[in-house]
């Protein structure tokens, strides 16, 4: 794939159909009608040109906090035809973590639908940067007289009337090369607050000529439909990159997805690619849906995380489609490891998608052999250019022309990828690696079972030992969670089946879909999971073994001074994150609990020592520059 001197990705995808004859071929289907190719680039260089009218200049940052509807995809495509940077967001976050996204984007303006006007206020009042915020469908943010311009989506489309009717170059194509910013994608926050992955405008060629042409084979007689959102990687490629790359139509729904609302669209809308995550493909198999439901797809398709052959073959089984499981990354863009049609190996996310190049790595960089176990890297043209204003975290992740994904796989000698898990979710037991993915799958063999996380604790001895926490099926009536221990030791060597097995009604999930493990770990060691008391030990375990006094709260038992800690081990599994040690950053889990021990905790930063917090008050963990090396202590 050459590239040329100028690339737009909102020509790609969308103005050269005019050019090619298919205008007036449907682009966009939702509940309230269609869009073709025409009226939506129109619409495009409209909002292109109010955004020009705004002051907007290239390289400047329009966030989005929308539902999945046409204003949402044209302000998205519209960034891209002026040269400015769309950074869609998870709707999925509160006020508070909205502003730190902008103010950390430095975006001017906002672009937010009706029933995310409350979040979006309060985080206004976190980003002095944003001058402009544009309301769709209702009531927008309650803004201050003053201190920025509110604009209706109705507004801002009569601005880019008048800016072209005065001139009409405020609607041209901006001159972007392959290189320039299109596109920020922040992270899911599965490994730590979110951070913004900066993607090229031919990164999103790509995707487009990998994936979806070589793998899905995607053509402009098909209709696509993605349960996962615009806001994120995989969405944004599945509902947007895909089917206007080649002429082809998206199905768009704003509403949550439901096996109901699913069920309708795929009634109404007839789709021929449908695009799911494992959680959402186990909750189809658990509902009421006649198994004729996916008549009308001929392929589907899941990432986010791996996706269990049990759960699998209980799907094709049912509705009769074959699902590609596949892996990507925000950071690579979308997918870049799958089972390909006629290629499908349960359990495994295939081979690697055409245009990008694998390796299993060991810790000390070596290539590791068939089956061995070790550190999945990628290298690709569709991998972003690193982390917006997150040195430190780019060079560990990006190497080079390689990514490192974070995730343990081995490789079979003809080529199939196995996960293994994150880096971080491998435990060991009895001295042997256990792989959390293998536990889980076995468990998802069981009838009685719809969802299952694995996660090690620390026994009495202080040594990690896998426990399962589990979701019932809505029909499996009483199924002990001892049955369940014996079932994964009937199909598993002993060391990896679950000491414990807690059930829960639902797993702690991101917006996206993915199991969050460390809240997992967190609902098992604040024991408030009541079967999980018995893997923790009691909150005095290890008092006589500690040289200081320990701080309680409740019956909690917390850190110790990290200092004079002798490395006991007996803590570790009632405290929610690693003990506190000499520059470190904040990571999963350490806000909200230093945040509720406040009292006790002093930070410096910069050099300068200060309370972290007053005994009754609120700690201002929040305020904290997190990527600053921080020194925590008494």
């Amino acid at each position: 794939m050459a590239d040329e001197p100028d690339f737009n990705a909102a020509r790609y995808l969308l103005h050269r159909h005019l050019e090619e004859g298919r205008g007036e071929h449907v682009a966009v289907r939702t509940a309230a009608g269609e869009t073709t190719y025409a009226g939506l680039s129109a619409l495009v260089e409209r909002v292109a040109a109010a955004y020009r009218a705004l002051g907007l200049r290239r390289d400047d940052r329009v966030m989005l906090v929308a539902s999945d509807e046409v204003p949402m995809l044209a302000s998205i495509l519209a960034a891209f035809h002026a040269g400015l940077v769309a950074v869609p967001v998870s709707t999925m976050f509160t006020g508070r973590e909205l502003g730190g996204l902008m103010a950390d984007s430095g975006a001017r303006v906002v672009v937010c639908t009706e029933e995310f006007a409350e979040a979006v206020t309060v985080a206004l009042g976190s980003a002095p940067e944003v001058e402009h915020v544009v309301a769709v469908g209702g009531a927008g943010p309650d803004v201050a007289p003053g201190t920025l311009a509110a604009h209706s989506w109705e507004n801002l489309l009569a601005l880019g009337d008048r800016a072209l009717g005065e001139d009409p170059r405020r609607g041209a194509l901006a001159a972007t090369g392959p290189d320039s910013w299109a596109l920020w994608l922040y992270t899911s926050g599965t490994t730590g607050l979110p951070k913004a992955a900066m993607h090229r405008h031919a990164s999103i060629r790509t995707v487009c000529e990998t994936y979806a042409h070589q793998v899905l084979g995607i053509t402009p007689d098909d209709t696509t439909y993605s349960v996962a959102k615009l806001f994120f990687a995989y969405g944004i490629g599945n509902s947007l990159f895909f089917p206007l790359s080649v002429g082809a139509t998206t199905v768009l729904e704003p509403r949550r997805p439901t096996p109901a609302v699913v069920h309708e669209r795929l009634v109404q809308q007839r789709p021929t690619l449908f695009f799911g995550v494992p959680t959402f493909y186990a909750a189809l198999v658990a509902s009421d849906l006649p198994d004729d439901a996916f008549a009308s797809v001929r392929m589907c398709a899941s990432a986010g995380e791996p996706l269990p052959a049990p759960l699998q073959r209980r799907f094709t089984e049912r509705f009769g489609v074959e699902i590609l499981d596949g892996i990507g990354s925000t950071e690579a863009l979308h997918i870049f490891l799958s089972n390909s049609p006629g290629d499908i190996r349960p359990g495994t996310t295939g081979r690697a998608v055409p245009g990008y190049d694998l390796e299993v790595r060991r810790a000390d960089g070596s290539l590791a052999d068939v089956d061995e176990p070790g550190a999945l890297f990628v290298r690709g043209e569709s991998n972003a250019l690193g982390y917006w204003r997150r040195t430190d975290a780019s060079r560990q992740v990006f190497q080079g022309a390689w990514l490192s994904t974070g995730d343990t796989y081995v490789r079979d000698a003809e080529g199939y990828h196995r996960c293994l898990g994150r880096n971080s979710d491998m435990l060991k037991a009895g001295g042997i690696w256990v792989s959390p993915a293998e536990v889980e799958s076995r468990l998802l063999e069981h009838p009685g079972v719809r969802e299952a996380a694995v996660v090690g604790v620390a026994d009495g001895d202080g040594l990690d030992k896998p426990v399962a926490v589990v979701v019932l099926s809505d029909d499996a009536g009483d199924v002990p969670a001892a049955d369940l221990v014996a079932w994964c030791r009937d199909g598993l060597a002993h060391f990896k089946a679950p000491r414990q097995v807690v059930l829960v009604d639902e797993l702690p999930k991101t917006a996206t879909g993915k199991l969050q493990r460390f809240k997992v770990r967190a609902l098992l060691v604040e024991g408030r999971a009541p079967e999980a008391e018995a893997s923790v030990p009691a909150a005095d375990a290890c008092v006589d073994e500690c040289p200081v006094d320990c701080i309680y709260e409740g019956s909690r038992k917390s850190y110790i001074n990290p200092r004079e800690c002798i490395d006991c081990g007996a803590c570790e599994p009632v405290c929610p994150v690693e003990a506190i040690a000499q520059d470190r950053r904040l990571e999963e889990g350490d806000e909200q609990f230093i945040a509720d021990n406040a009292a006790f905790f002093t930070v410096t930063l910069a050099g300068r020592e200060e309370p972290l917090g007053d005994p009754g008050g609120a700690a201002k963990v929040g305020d904290l520059e997190t990527d600053t090396p921080l020194v925590i202590g008494w």
